[in-house]
């Protein structure tokens, strides 16, 4: 059994999937206009730890992901420029230029941390048409109306709007929202947003030349690839009070549900003085600046996904050690030794299945593996087993490394190993001492001897 925090109703719940044989699981994606952050990817690890867990208890699971290329504003609250033509304009490119080289950036990025891309990526720019029909339904079940600047949903006439917040900031909508004078209410959002000017992603409309609002493409993407409702939907924390909501809202009018029924979300990443790491701030790390970037995804593992991770060059490279540390020991098992303990492999099987099944707990699931590494009653095969099982999950590429052995090396070796047989130790010391002084390691069996670097 899976149980997963659901946003939506605010509990712990028990995973209950439409259907058994596919989970549909859709992740809001990048704004492609710059770099994505090591916050952002932080959200990114969680949603791939999701998905692994998923898949390693047997799912198959239907990914979605969007590219927002076209309708995020600098401002959440649909005011402001379109970040991806302000970004063009910087770079004296065209919009389509900086997608491009952004997404693929992108891809990069999730490819470093062992992120495994979703089973199909759908760009804003490619659902137009869907988008628009989306605003028609809306338009015809009297949610939309009309001002200077745009189309806008109605949200007085949705009596639960703001269903993911929680009580207070329900009722203090000015306090998050910035008011347009000409809304109907603080919280009314664009569905479509009018050319002003010349711009480089316009489109012919009912309602006029423009573009959709941001909060409009995962539902028509979410409804063309996965139908409604579909299983999961994740995004970091900053996406409750707004985007998200926003979703819900149009799904609520025009499929009668909530787009998904289970909502995920994963915290920010702090750095100093307890910021969340965000471009505004100017305080952001990108993937391009940490030398091993899967001790950032350890690092990420060692703190729950719904909990803040406190991010610093000392941090880092605490989790750089620690995995380094784990990567030596992993290496340094005897893979000749016999599997002879069923029983505890089990235990231990049934032991990481209950913490990732738990709201993916993977603190307690990445602590599993130094209990297995010390315990004694297990062989080096059955450590070494239980450890690649496990990281089907962890993806940080725990397999043994296989290095050449220089002929220097092994020559030394084998002249310590006839030194031992002979039992001359004091010889065969000497010989061990100066091998690991040149950076390498001689594990002795009963017959013979493994080296690893």
């Amino acid at each position: 059994m899976i149980k997963l925090y659901n946003t939506l109703t605010k509990k712990l719940e028990e995973f209950k999937p439409i259907n058994k044989h596919e989970i549909g699981l859709y992740a809001c994606g990048p704004t492609v206009y710059w770099f994505a952050h090591i916050g952002n990817l932080r959200t990114y690890i969680f949603e791939d730890v999701l998905k692994k867990v998923l898949k390693y208890n047997h799912y198959n699971v239907k990914h979605i992901m969007n590219i927002t290329d076209v309708g995020h504003l600098t401002s959440d609250e649909d005011e402001g420029e379109d970040k991806l033509e302000k970004s063009a304009k910087k770079e004296k490119k065209t919009v389509l230029d900086i997608a491009e080289f952004y997404t693929k950036h992108f891809k990069k990025d999730i490819a470093k941390l062992n992120i495994e891309p979703p089973f199909k990526f759908v760009k804003a720019t490619d659902t137009i048409k869907e988008q628009i029909d989306l605003i028609k339904i809306l338009e015809k079940k009297g949610y939309t109306y009309k001002i200077s600047d745009g189309i806008y949903f109605d949200t007085s006439k949705l009596k639960d709007y703001g269903v993911l917040w929680g009580k207070k900031e329900k009722t203090d909508f000015k306090a998050r929202i910035k008011e347009n004078q000409e809304k109907k209410h603080p919280a009314d959002f664009a569905l479509w947003k009018f050319s002003t000017k010349k711009r480089q992603m316009e489109w012919a409309s009912p309602w006029g030349i423009g573009f959709p609002g941001w909060h409009t493409e995962c539902v028509a993407i979410a409804a063309k690839t996965l139908g409604t409702p579909f299983d999961i939907h994740c995004g970091g924390i900053d996406h409750i009070p707004i985007h998200h909501t926003n979703e819900i809202a149009q799904a609520k009018v025009a499929f009668n549900n909530n787009l998904a029924n289970y909502w995920l979300h994963g915290e920010f990443l702090i750095v100093k003085d307890n910021d969340k790491m965000s471009k505004s701030k100017g305080n952001i790390v990108t993937l391009d600046k940490i030398k091993d970037p899967l001790s950032y995804r350890y690092l990420c593992l060692t703190a729950h996904y719904r909990s803040k991770l406190n991010f610093s060059s000392e941090s880092l490279e605490g989790a750089r050690i620690s995995l380094n540390n784990l990567r030596t020991k992993i290496n340094e098992l005897d893979l000749t030794s016999k599997e002879k303990n069923k029983e505890k492999e089990t235990y231990y099987k049934d032991k990481f299945l209950s913490y990732i099944n738990n709201d993916l707990d993977t603190p307690k699931a990445l602590a599993l593996i130094f209990d297995i590494l010390k315990d004694s009653e297990l062989t080096d095969k059955e450590k070494y087993k239980l450890i690649l099982d496990f990281d089907k999950v962890f993806s940080l590429n725990l397999k043994q490394e296989k290095t050449q052995i220089p002929k220097e090396i092994l020559a030394l070796a084998n002249k310590r190993e006839d030194y031992r047989q002979q039992k001359n130790f004091k010889k065969s010391d000497e010989l061990r001492k100066i091998i690991e002084e040149k950076g390498y390691i001689i594990k002795d069996k009963e017959k013979g001897f493994t080296i690893k670097k």
